[in-house]
């Protein structure tokens, strides 16, 4: 059992489990699905009801809320317990292109730590990557009405016609943060 869950699982077991998250929550009656929602139930749940955006009953949305602890939690078991301690294997093509931006601590984290750390954050390209970035994630994600899992999981599935614009754009848009934002970013 513990190598079967700390083994990747292939695609075809995967993906159907993620599939029926879907109808497992019509069946229990929810229709909306996803991370950043969450965010607006803590807020309600902690800012005085003095703003109309914050004022429902979030404790209708209890699951969402344990569902997140739960990916947390998840996490940091799957990395605390599940880390088999191999070498993450990049290409030989990235490991060049990244050591061009200077990248060359890859191997023991799925993000650099030249990317990602404390000392970073406070220059140019952590400012840009790290708080801009997070920024415009959470602004984007509210401006859309969801997050790419609410909208592309759970909004397609119901035939949403805004979802699948939704996942479009974010798609757009990862492909260009992605191979022009990330490069020009990362070279400054």
């Amino acid at each position: 059992m513990f190598l079967s869950i700390s083994q990747t699982w292939p695609w075809y077991i995967a993906g159907p489990l993620i599939g029926l998250t879907v109808p497992a929550l019509l069946i229990l009656g929810n229709k909306n699905f996803g991370i950043s929602s969450s965010l607006r139930h803590i807020c309600a749940a902690c800012i005085p009801a003095g703003i109309d955006y914050f004022k429902y009953d979030w404790k209708k949305e209890i699951w969402n809320l344990i569902f997140v602890l739960g990916i947390i939690i998840g996490g940091f078991l799957a990395a605390k317990y599940l880390n088999s301690g191999e070498q993450i294997v990049i290409h030989e093509n990235l490991k060049k292109e990244l050591a061009g931006y200077g990248i060359t601590d890859y191997t023991n984290a799925l993000i650099p730590s030249d990317v990602v750390n404390w000392e970073g954050i406070l220059t140019i390209k952590g400012l840009l990557m790290i708080v801009l970035g997070g920024f415009f994630v959470g602004f984007g994600t509210r401006y859309a009405g969801g997050c790419t899992s609410g909208h592309s999981i759970m909004g397609i599935s119901a035939m949403s016609w805004v979802s699948l614009l939704a996942t479009i754009c974010f798609m757009v848009g990862g492909f260009f943060a992605a191979n022009v934002l990330l490069p020009f970013i990362l070279s400054l």
